[in-house]
C-alpha cells in the first residue's frame, strides 16, 4: 500500500460479519431525518402528573429498572374510574358490586368471596352505602402472569394494596374479589372515590397508567423470584403462534416503518434469538395474511393489521369464556358475531340462550341469541334496556344500531370547516358568542375522549387538529362504546312457555303470527298453541285468532293471579288503576308475564302494577307518581322525593 493513501482501516465489533449493515445505515438515517423534522415546541400540559401517586409511582418505575424488563414478573393492570351518575350512585356501584361477585367465578363454580383488609367478612352492600355520596370509584383488575404459582391470591393483593396505600399517603377503603373462571386467576379491586379524611380521591393518571403496574410487577418479583432462563423463553415462544397482539407484536411494529419492518441479525446470543423469534412470528402474521416477506429480512406489515390482532384476540377470549361455562360446549365452536355482518342484512329473531360479561370493568355484557334455524349470535349489549337484560329463552330481534356523531361532535365538524380543520375554545367563542364556558368546556372534554381513542390530535400551538373523517370515527367511536346492535324483546317468556300460558302472548300477536309464516319453529309453537286455545275454549272451531275481549280477559286474569300472590306475601292491597287514576310509591322490583315485563311500584299498605320502560330501571329503588291515561301510563319523581322526604 502507498505512503500517501488517505485510506485508514479500522476494526468493527467482534463476531460482526457486517450483514445488514447498509440496511441499519439506512435506518438509523431515516430516524435522525425524522427527528430533526420534528417541531421544537414546548410540550403541552397533559395533567397526567396531578393528583396522589404521581412521585411514587416514577420511583417505582425507575427501581423496577434496576432489574432487566425481561426478568421482571409481568402483571397485566387495567384500570377504569367510574363515575356514578345522577341519582344512580349506589345503584350503580352496588351493581358492580353484586357482578363480580356472580356465581361461577371461583374456583368450584360457586360465587365470588368479598375480602378487604384482615380476615373478616366483608359487606358488599355496606361498601356500596358508604359510597353513595362518591363523585367516582376506582375500579383495578390486576392479573399475575404467573398466578397459578401464588400460594394465596389473597394476600399477594392485600400487599399491593398496601404498598399503594403507601404510595398514595393516604388510607384507602377498598374490596377484591379473586376470579378463576378464566385461563388466567386474576382480582377485581374496588376502591372508593374518598381519601382517609373523606375528600375526594384525585389519583395521577401517570400512577394508575404506569406506576401501579410497576408496584405489581415489582411485589409479585419478590414474591416468587426474578423471571428464569427457562421461564423466559418458554414465554416469548408461546407469543409466537397466538392470534392475538403479543409483546412480540409490540416489538415488531417499534422496528416497522411506514408499514414496513427490518430485521437486523444481533451480535450476541440473546440478539439473534428475538430476531429468531421476530422472524417466525412475521412468518405466522403472513399465513394470516397480515405480513408479506419482500427478502433481504425485510416485511411489509398489513394496514391495521395491530388493530385485526386485538380484534382476533378479543374474540378467542369470547369463545373460550362461552367453552369454560358461560354457555354449554356445544354452541362455543360455531358462534358467530353480529357485528361482523356486512351489508343491508335483515334482523335476527331468536331466543336468548346466554348472556355474561364483555367487559368486567365497566359492566358491559353481552347477549347470545340462538335463531330459529340453531346458530347462535353473539353481540355486545348496549344500555337501551336500563341494564336490565332478558332472561334466558325470551325471544328478542337484534338489529343493527344506526351509528350517529354526537350533537357536540357536529358542533365541532362546523367549526373546524370553518377554520381549516382546527378547534379551539377561542374559535367556538368566535363561532357562537353565546356559548357559555361550561358547555365549550363539554366539547373539549368530548375531544380529550376522542384523543385517548386516536381520533384527533393537538397541534403544537395548541389547537385541535380535526380530520375530514372525524364525523364518521366519532360514530363509529360511539357505536362501539355504547353498544352497535339494537335488542328489541318480543316476548320475556319463551317459545315453549307461551304454548301453554294461560294469558296472551306474544304467538297470539299480530307480530307472531306472521313470523311463523317464515319460520318453521315458531310456525309448530303456534300451531300447538292454537290446539291449546280450543282445548281451553278460547277459540272455537275454525277461528285462528283471539278476539278482542278474549285478549282483555286474559290480560286481566293474569295480573290478577300475580297481584294475588305479591298480596299475599307482602300483605297490602293491590291496587288496580282505571283511566284518569294516579299512585305514589317507590319502584320496587319488576316480573316478568307472558304480556310483557311489569314495574311494581309500592308503599306500606298497597300496590300497583304498571308496564315497564327501560327509562323506568335508573328510577328503581326511588318513589315515584303514576298516573294511567287513555295512551298507556305515565310516570315522574314524586313530589315528596323533590322535597326530600324519605317513604
Amino acid at each position: 500500500m502507498s505512503g500517501d493513501t488517505d485510506f485508514t482501516p479500522r476494526l468493527g465489533k467482534l463476531r460482526d460479519t457486517g450483514a445488514g449493515s447498509s440496511r441499519r445505515f439506512r435506518s438509523r438515517l431515516l430516524k435522525a431525518a425524522k427527528q430533526m423534522s420534528a417541531p421544537r415546541t414546548k410540550p403541552s400540559f397533559t395533567g397526567a402528573r396531578i393528583g396522589k401517586g404521581s412521585a411514587a409511582g416514577l420511583h417505582a418505575r425507575i427501581k423496577g429498572q434496576r432489574l432487566p424488563r425481561m426478568r421482571r414478573r409481568r402483571v397485566v393492570v387495567k384500570v377504569h374510574i367510574a363515575r356514578a351518575k345522577s341519582g344512580i350512585g349506589i345503584r350503580a356501584y352496588s351493581r358492580h358490586i353484586d357482578y363480580i361477585q356472580r356465581d361461577g367465578v371461583d374456583r368450584d363454580g360457586s360465587g365470588g368471596q368479598l375480602y378487604g383488609r384482615d380476615d373478616r367478612d366483608m359487606d358488599g352492600r355496606a361498601f356500596a352505602e358508604r359510597s353513595m355520596d362518591d363523585r367516582h370509584q376506582f375500579r383495578i383488575i390486576v392479573s399475575p402472569e404467573d398466578a397459578d404459582q401464588l400460594y394465596d391470591l389473597k394476600e399477594t393483593t392485600r400487599r399491593l394494596m398496601s404498598e399503594m396505600e403507601r404510595d398514595l399517603g393516604t388510607g384507602l377503603d377498598w374490596v377484591a374479589v379473586d376470579h378463576h373462571n378464566t385461563g388466567h386467576p386474576h382480582t377485581h379491586i374496588v376502591i372508593r372515590g374518598k381519601d382517609d379524611l373523606g375528600q375526594d380521591l384525585v389519583i395521577a393518571r401517570d400512577y394508575l397508567m404506569k406506576g401501579l403496574r410497576a408496584r405489581a410487577e415489582e411485589t409479585l418479583t419478590q414474591e416468587l423470584g426474578p423471571r428464569r432462563d427457562i421461564e423466559i423463553v418458554k414465554s416469548r415462544h408461546r407469543e409466537v403462534l397466538q392470534d392475538r397482539f403479543t409483546g412480540l407484536d409490540r416489538e415488531i411494529a417499534h422496528l416497522s416503518n411506514q408499514g414496513v419492518a427490518e430485521l437486523s441479525r444481533g451480535s450476541t446470543a440473546f440478539g439473534r434469538f428475538k430476531h429468531s423469534l421476530h422472524e417466525q412470528r412475521l412468518s405466522h402474521l403472513e399465513q394470516l395474511h397480515l405480513a408479506k416477506n419482500l427478502g433481504e429480512g425485510r416485511w411489509q406489515l398489513a394496514s391495521h393489521w395491530d388493530r385485526a390482532l386485538k380484534a382476533m384476540g378479543r374474540k378467542g377470549d369470547i369463545i373460550r369464556t362461552l367453552a369454560a361455562g358461560v354457555e354449554p360446549g356445544k354452541h362455543a365452536d360455531r358462534v358467530r358475531f353480529f357485528e361482523e355482518r356486512t351489508g343491508d342484512l335483515p334482523s335476527i329473531l331468536g331466543q336468548v340462550i346466554q348472556h355474561g360479561p364483555e367487559d368486567e370493568l365497566r359492566d358491559r355484557r353481552f347477549i347470545l341469541v340462538e335463531d330459529f334455524q340453531e346458530t347462535p349470535w353473539y353481540a355486545p349489549v348496549s344500555d337501551e334496556l336500563g341494564g336490565v337484560l332478558p332472561p334466558i329463552g325470551a325471544v328478542v330481534e337484534l338489529s343493527a344500531q344506526p351509528q350517529k356523531p354526537r350533537r357536540a361532535d357536529r358542533t365541532i365538524a362546523e367549526i373546524a370547516d370553518r377554520s381549516g380543520g382546527l378547534y379551539s375554545d377561542e374559535l367556538h367563542s368566535a363561532a357562537d358568542p353565546s356559548a357559555s364556558s361550561a358547555y365549550r368546556l363539554a366539547h373539549k372534554r368530548r375531544l380529550a375522549a376522542l384523543r385517548r381513542a386516536g381520533i384527533v390530535n393537538i397541534s403544537p400551538q395548541g389547537d385541535w387538529e380535526i380530520a375530514e373523517d372525524f364525523l364518521e370515527k366519532a360514530a363509529e367511536f360511539e357505536a362501539a362504546r355504547s353498544g352497535s346492535v339494537a335488542i328489541k324483546v318480543h316476548s320475556w317468556a319463551s317459545l315453549k312457555v307461551q304454548i301453554e300460558t294461560r294469558a296472551e302472548t306474544w304467538l297470539d300477536r299480530e307480530e307472531g303470527k306472521q313470523n311463523s309464516l317464515e319460520n318453521t319453529a315458531i310456525s309448530d309453537a303456534r300451531k300447538a298453541r292454537v290446539a291449546f286455545l280450543r282445548e281451553k275454549g278460547w277459540l272455537k272451531d275454525g277461528e285462528t285468532t283471539l278476539n278482542t275481549e278474549v285478549r282483555q280477559r286474559l290480560r286481566m286474569e293474569e295480573l290478577r293471579r300475580l297481584g294475588e300472590v305479591e298480596s299475599k306475601r307482602t300483605q297490602r292491597v293491590h291496587k288496580v288503576l282505571e283511566t284518569g287514576e294516579g299512585f305514589e310509591g317507590k319502584f320496587e322490583r319488576t316480573t316478568d308475564l307472558a304480556q310483557g315485563r311489569m314495574a311494581i311500584v309500592g308503599n306500606e299498605k298497597a300496590f300497583a302494577m304498571v308496564p315497564w320502560r327501560p327509562d323506568m330501571e335508573r328510577q328503581r329503588g326511588r318513589s315515584m307518581a303514576i298516573e294511567v291515561r287513555e295512551r298507556g301510563v305515565s310516570w315522574s319523581i314524586s313530589d315528596a322525593l323533590k322535597r326530600g322526604l324519605s317513604r
